[in-house]
């Protein structure tokens, strides 16, 4: 099984290819990882967290990021059952977010703050995901 926690180059340049513009908004898939994967050294590496608590963190961390570039939460659900598929529901946590433009959210993730203060959460509570971008419409 390949899983997918950061986004590669080409999928990357191919956002970036898009309109910068318009809103835009991210469907966010989640699987989380049994137990946080911090590299060693971190502050958090000791703790003992699940991926979900790791994952709680980034999202703590993450919101007010989100809010200062005008962008925030559009949906979050949670999950009942499956209709259409496979009964088992492989993702954890499923949300949509919100920005003004991509050029709001290229900001987000190529400033040093979120880098190293917000991801390192991300990275270490998150095993498999799918980010999406949607346009109006």
């Amino acid at each position: 099984m390949t899983c997918y926690v950061n986004p590669d180059r080409e999928n990357f340049a191919a956002f970036k290819a898009l309109p910068r513009d318009r809103p835009i908004q991210l469907l966010n898939l989640i699987r989380y990882r049994e137990s946080a994967a911090y590299p060693e050294g971190h502050a958090c590496a000791a703790l003992g967290w699940s991926g979900e608590r790791a994952f709680a963190e980034y999202f703590t961390r993450l919101v007010p990021v989100i809010h200062a570039l005008g962008g925030g939460m559009i949906w979050e659900g949670r999950f009942e059952g499956v209709i259409t598929g496979p009964a088992q529901f492989e993702w954890d946590r499923v949300f949509v977010m919100g920005f003004p433009s991509a050029n709001a959210f290229l900001a987000m993730v190529t400033d040093p703050h979120y880098k190293e203060e917000v991801v390192p959460h991300r990275t270490a509570a998150v095993l498999d995901s799918r980010l999406v971008r949607y346009g109006e419409g």
